[in-house]
């Protein structure tokens, strides 16, 4: 990852130069877009060679035969009509063809060939593309060891059910794989589902004569060994045993199940009737004709290169995600029974009724509240504060804004609400230089868009019982949750990021204090160096900092804040691109805590682990089961697809219900779930996977600044007494100590 990117102002955009009128994709919409366009084409492809799309597996029964020609019904199993007249060839007797249909199969082939190579016999191989494509080394062997190839069309369909377009792409995409597979075409065919002569009708003939205009031999048998049918060694050995002497093409198959008796048939037959003086040879030797092969070579030669390695791409690339998807659901499912199981442990603990953090935190604190053009909504985040039942100093730092955020709160007058001005310098400048005018040694930080409950900063502070505690990281909520964008995100809220806190808080790796409602120790502040420019993500930067200066960072669920959540896709997007983003950036700089000793090198072998997996990694292999269970809707198996994503969504299902009972929240909101497993998740997997882009790309990310609309409140309104009193005596009164004041904080006398 390139280093961290320099953060841009609060919501002033660069305007492009003038006379530039061309539009360019930047690279990191075009890489995705790039990305999702291969990963599809792979898929369809793969789809195509394991005959998943555009298959056809029905089968014609029976048809009468009275377009048949006597002859070819009554002649041999070789049928000829490349010159418009029938004519049928019968191999010379003791001569035999072996003939395999339906290969190359990994498994059975390689022991076909080896068994034909012990008793020096060669045969026919009638391949279909889609596996002679798969495996070409296959079909390469056949060839380099003096066996005949044909051809049994691409994926195997019945061609009386065909147009005649259809037939012309079946045979034409079968001998794009023989030129990609060995170099090589042929002029051998076997048509699928086929068995003798006079089992031609009205439906099959008029197939074989199209095909013979095309150039093509076809071939059927007169000796069927039924070892698809598995009988058993002896049985198949009979059954292709000639009688009488007479020559014979006999069909056998290589693919298509398990062909275990096949082979153990050829270590009976071909001995045996060799021993009678039989000869295994090619069909064109067997007939005395040229040989069926032609190489080809040129663009044709190149072209069956580019498709036989375009399907080994895609098989590799698939076969990984098929991996990747059985190691998410893993994740998945693992990731959710810890939440469950160390939810349920975090739970149990604060609620028990001798539960304490330590002695009770009845000190003033101060709140910092950065602004930057919120005078939507400052006035109702200030009242809201006023109304705390816990004694309190707030400071507003106006980030250079120009709506008269500012003015606004000084228009209150407020008692011990100070606003502090400076120039637009971004939101770490703006909650350093707050720290610096803080009067008190516990610092609650929060948005300037969010409204606290009058409990909200005496239940944030109480951790701060014990000394160890650097950091504390209130309860979230949406207020706006009324549309179907803010449900999705108070479902997020509520599972995503409350009941992972829970989780992390058991392990001792909190990765974020949420910028929405926090709080930290002044001493723990100035020990890592306050709040950090260095990334986009200045709250779980400073989070880790903590967790590797061996402070304790804890989650309590009722210091609830209500914050208003993005209302349209577009700033949800850049809320959580620059989430994404800085979250890695913060990961990044943070790495070599993993190779460190003491409090930073067990954050580093136990938190960053889990934050990379959980919040970085997984989320981008998670829409692997929506692209297979689209995959699986479109092509199969359906049942089996539907029933997976209906487990898996289940699963989510039972942790949301179980959040959202500890969170004492509705559950009418869980009913849309489903849509935003189908759609949010995809929507947050392209968010991360731009981010992703953008840090390898070297691409930087400014600050962007949502639309605030000012309607949320705290349940109840955010009305309600004015703030207790706070004077000297309160604050030497008090029976935590929360820290030394750091040297050279500004004059701390009360704000009028």
């Amino acid at each position: 990852m390139n280093s961290p990117a320099t953060r841009g102002r609060h919501g002033r955009s660069r305007k492009a130069p003038r006379g530039r009128s061309r539009f360019r994709l930047p690279m990191r919409y075009l890489l995705p877009t790039t990305f999702l366009v291969a990963l599809l084409a792979m898929l369809m492809l793969r789809g195509y060679v394991h005959s998943e799309i555009l298959a056809d597996h029905r089968v014609r029964g029976a048809d009468r035969t009275t377009r048949v020609p006597d002859d070819v019904r009554d002649g041999g199993p070789v049928i000829d009509v490349r010159s418009g007249d029938a004519e049928t060839l019968r191999v010379p007797d003791r001569r035999i063809v072996l003939t395999f249909d339906d290969g190359p199969d990994p498994v059975w082939t390689p022991k076909v060939l080896d068994k034909l190579k012990e008793y020096d016999a060669h045969g026919v191989f009638f391949v279909t593309g889609n596996m002679a494509a798969r495996y070409p080394g296959l079909v390469e062997r056949m060839v380099a060891e003096g066996h005949e190839i044909g051809l049994h069309t691409f994926n195997h369909p019945d061609l009386s059910y065909q147009s005649t377009a259809r037939i012309d792409w079946e045979l034409s995409q079968n001998q794009l794989a023989l030129a990609g597979a060995a170099g090589i075409r042929t002029s051998l065919f076997r048509p699928p589902y086929s068995s003798f002569s006079y089992a031609m009708d009205n439906t099959s003939w008029p197939v074989t004569e199209y095909i013979g205009s095309r150039g093509y031999l076809t071939v059927v048998n007169d000796t069927d060994s039924e070892d698809w049918k598995r009988p058993g060694v002896r049985a198949i050995v009979e059954r292709a045993t000639p009688k009488d002497g007479k020559g014979a093409i006999i069909l056998m198959h290589d693919s298509g199940g398990d062909r275990s008796q096949t082979v153990a048939a050829l270590d009976t037959l071909l001995p045996d009737l060799k021993e009678r003086g039989y000869t295994f040879t090619r069909l064109t030797t067997a007939l005395d004709a040229p040989s069926a092969h032609t190489p080809v070579t040129g663009f044709a030669l190149w072209k069956g290169k580019a498709f036989v390695g375009a399907v080994a791409v895609s098989e590799r690339v698939t076969g990984v995600l098929v991996v990747g998807l059985a190691v998410i659901g893993v994740l998945v499912l693992a990731r959710f029974g810890l939440m469950l199981l160390l939810s349920f442990l975090h739970a149990r603990k604060v609620r028990r009724r001798n539960f304490s953090w330590g002695p009770p935190v009845a000190r003033p604190v101060s709140v910092l509240v950065p602004a930057y053009n919120e005078r939507a909504c400052i006035e109702a985040t200030v009242r809201s504060l006023a109304a705390s039942e816990h004694p309190i100093e707030i400071i507003v730092i106006d980030d250079g804004s120009t709506d008269g955020t500012a003015d606004l709160v000084e228009a209150m007058r407020l008692p011990r609400v100070r606003v502090v001005r400076q120039r637009n310098a971004g939101k770490p400048a703006a909650l350093n230089n707050g720290i610096r005018h803080a009067r008190y040694d516990i610092v609650v930080m929060m948005d300037g868009d969010t409204v606290f409950e009058p409990a909200t900063v005496r239940e944030l502070v109480q951790p701060f019982g014990d000394p160890r505690v650097g950091a504390v990281a209130g309860n979230a909520k949406v207020g706006n949750r009324d549309s179907l964008i803010g449900a999705w995100q108070h479902i997020e809220y509520v599972m995503g990021f409350n009941l992972d806190r829970r989780m992390y808080d058991v392990l001792g790796c909190m990765p974020t204090i949420p910028g929405a409602v926090g709080a930290f120790r002044r001493e723990a502040l100035d020990r890592v160096g306050g709040m950090s420019e260095d990334t986009l993500a200045e709250d779980t930067d400073v989070t880790m900092a903590l967790h590797r200066d061996g402070w304790r960072v804890v989650y309590t669920e009722n210091a609830r804040a209500w914050t208003e959540a993005p209302e349209s896709v577009q700033q949800l997007w850049s809320q959580r691109y620059r989430w994404s983003y800085g979250t890695m950036q913060a990961i990044w700089k943070h790495r070599r805590a993993v190779v460190e000793r003491g409090p930073s090198g067990r954050f580093g072998r136990v938190g960053l682990p889990f934050v990379s997996l959980f919040m970085v990694l997984a989320p981008l292999l998670a829409p692997l089961i929506d692209v297979f269970l689209l995959y699986g809707l479109v092509f199969g198996p359906t049942g089996k697809t539907v029933a997976a994503w209906f487990g898996v969504l289940v699963v989510q299902a039972v942790c949301a219900a179980y959040a959202f009972r500890l969170d004492k929240e509705r559950m009418t909101h869980l009913i849309s779930l489903p849509l935003q497993q189908i759609l949010y998740r995809q929507l947050m997997y392209v968010v991360l996977l731009q981010s992703w882009i953008t840090a390898l790309t070297g691409g930087r990310l400014r600050w962007q600044k949502l639309r605030r609309t000012g309607a949320v409140e705290a349940p109840g309104g955010s009305s309600g007494p004015r703030p207790r009193p706070v004077d000297a005596e309160s604050v030497s009164a008090g029976p935590v100590d929360a820290g030394p004041v750091s040297a050279g904080s500004p004059d701390r006398r009360p704000y009028v």
